[in-house]
């Protein structure tokens, strides 16, 4: 810090020329385009021919019912595991334990009055 009190010409002159340069790389060249001329002409990108072409083979793909008599294909076994079905959980699992609270609100026709009831069961 001492230094660039001392050198104040020296580190202005820095500082510029180190933007000087950020601003050159960073600028980039500007070629003129208007020499260069182009055929336009409708080719589709490698990736798209690939795509075609995997299309193409799909399409002359047939189904037929012949896999299901193969031996190997007789041979194998469902392995699944039946799903039991469990007891459902408690109506508001955010209650405290040991409460189970159930809100019952009806609202007359045009809504003018609304009624609530709560009913709390205490732990048995």
């Amino acid at each position: 810090m001492d230094w660039i009190l001392r050198h104040k010409i020296v580190a202005v002159v820095i500082v510029i020329l180190v933007a000087g340069v950020a601003w050159y790389m960073l600028s980039g060249t500007s070629s003129d385009d208007s020499v260069l001329t182009s055929e336009t002409e409708t080719v589709a990108p490698a990736g798209a021919q690939d795509l075609l072409d995997s299309l193409l083979a799909l399409r002359s793909v047939s189904l037929d019912g012949t896999i299901f008599t193969n031996p190997a294909f007789q041979i194998l076994r469902d392995l699944t595991t039946p799903i039991t079905p469990e007891p459902v959980g408690r109506p508001n699992p955010f209650a405290p334990l040991g409460f189970d609270a159930s809100v019952n609100a009806s609202s007359a026709v045009g809504g003018a009055s609304t009624t609530k009831s709560t009913k709390l069961l205490a732990p048995r």
